[in-house]
């Protein structure tokens, strides 16, 4: 039985049990730095948030978050270990940081935002499986048109030189691409 909820609704219903703060970020601000442990669930209120990690030649873009949508570090937030990624406001932004504790808290005490929860990891898993295939297998332009039509917002929220480098391409690639 999936709930009908999102995980943002049923974080709305439970806000007092959560311990949910809020926290404003300039342009360009980290959110979360590669090499120390956060064990928060972000969710994006305004503004946008990419989050990378850096390879021996340069950044790469793993995913964005924008209004209404859950970031965080995965491998901090799951086994509070140091983070290898970066998030970065692209914008000014402001996030709802709700803390790992509270949150296994009210997962635990409430059955319909345990099935919430569920639902966002696997709608999760299931994207990075989509992007996992997208990149070796498709030609940039069918990259292009793939994320163009799973997130629309993504190129209104976010510059071009970020999506280029998310999509593995070279700006003036995707500057042709996109004119085409």
């Amino acid at each position: 039985m999936k709930s009908n909820k999102t995980l943002v609704e049923q974080i709305i219903v439970n806000a007092t049990d959560l311990n949910i703060t809020s926290k404003n970020l300039s342009r360009n601000e980290y959110l979360i730095s590669a090499g120390k442990v956060d064990a928060n669930l972000y969710i994006v209120e305004s503004g946008t948030l990419r989050i990378f990690y850096l390879s021996e030649f340069d950044e790469q873009i793993l995913r964005f978050g924008y209004k209404g949508s859950t970031v965080t570090a995965l491998e901090s937030f799951f086994n509070d270990k140091p983070s290898s990624v970066y998030i970065q406001a692209l914008k000014k932004s402001t996030v709802q940081v709700i803390p790992k504790a509270s949150l296994k808290q009210v997962i635990h005490n409430n059955s319909e935002f345990q099935l919430a929860y569920i639902n966002l990891l696997e709608q999760f898993a299931l994207q990075q499986m989509e992007r996992e295939i997208d990149i070796p297998s498709h030609s940039p332009i069918e990259r292009y048109k793939r994320v163009l039509a799973r997130s629309p917002q993504l190129f209104q929220e976010v510059p071009a030189k970020y999506i280029a480098n998310y999509l593995r391409m070279t700006p003036e690639t995707f500057s042709r691409i996109s004119k085409s």
